[in-house]
């Protein structure tokens, strides 16, 4: 059961419209530099990389950048299917694993009253405040304390704690009419059921957006301060000891560069349009 959106007409003239897009592309242009400069400089030859001024485009690009790079994938070792399995297990297990608490809490905070509500949420806030650095001594002496230093658990579940999720899935679910889950109720309908069949859907944008959020963090993990155990180690932990060569892997590194951002890069373009839905979600009918 889903959702009505209100209609928005906005009246614009034709010159209005060309002076828009006008600053949309140039907006757009101007955020796809850096992207461009890092691809660019992953297919330039050693060179070009050094050279001065430096040269925003390749003249020469080669691939010999991503081929120094396999090759000392392939000299690692532990094989580098081991560290993209281990990316991929922490990068599921995290994602999927705050996605499903932070629902499961927003829709509680949300559409339930119970005594220190508004206390939990204002909590929720306040953690919004502080940044990874302050937080890793204590989740590092937690995580020793239970036993799960050295395992996937070290960094899957703090993340399933994140608070950016849950403030942003109870923002999106405090727009779902109580009336329509007041009539599920009547139907007969329990609180996982509701959550699951009208709730989830209904929040569809909220959710992949978090996905695209804690997917691009979890990717990025490197683990260093929680896994020790080289078999246990994620794809960035290996692709940064790779480049840490000095300066004469500049190449190999902008080719890591490119490697570990076209995933997220991927994912947000498929669910780039439920993004844009999220932050104009004030359009939904209460």
């Amino acid at each position: 059961m889903k959702l009505s959106i209100r209609e928005k007409k906005v009246t614009r003239s034709a010159g209005g419209d060309t002076i828009v897009f006008i600053l949309l592309v140039i907006g757009g242009t101007f955020m796809a530099l850096p992207m461009v400069y890092t691809i660019s400089q992953a297919f330039k030859p050693m060179n070009e990389l050094f050279i001065w001024p430096p040269r925003f485009f390749v003249r020469n690009p080669t691939m010999a950048n991503f081929y120094d790079l396999f090759l000392l994938m392939e000299d690692s070792w532990v094989p580098i299917t081991r560290y993209l399995f281990n990316t991929l297990v922490i990068t599921a297990f995290g994602t999927c694993g705050h996605v499903l608490m932070a629902s499961l809490a927003a829709y509680a905070l949300a559409k339930h009253k119970f005594p220190g509500r508004g206390v939990y949420f204002n909590i929720i806030v306040f953690s919004l405040m502080f940044a990874w650095h302050v937080t890793a001594i204590p989740n590092y002496l937690i995580m020793s304390h239970i036993g799960w230093v050295d395992t996937y658990l070290a960094i899957v579940a703090p993340a399933w704690a994140m608070p950016l999720g849950l403030y942003l899935m109870k923002q999106f679910m405090e727009q779902i009419p109580n009336p329509l889950l007041e009539a599920a109720r009547i139907d007969g309908a329990g609180e996982f059921k509701i959550f699951w069949s009208i709730v989830m859907p209904n929040v569809k944008p909220a959710w992949l957006t978090l996905i695209i959020l804690s997917f691009q963090s979890m990717w990025g993990e490197t683990g260093a301060r929680f896994i020790y155990t080289e078999e246990l180690k994620p794809l960035p932990y290996a692709l940064n000891q790779i480049v840490s060569g000095g300066i004469a892997r500049a190449g190999t590194g902008a080719a890591v560069t490119v490697l570990m951002m076209l995933i997220p890069i991927i994912i947000f373009i498929i669910n780039q349009s439920k993004v844009v839905q999220t932050m104009g979600s004030a359009g939904i009918d209460k």
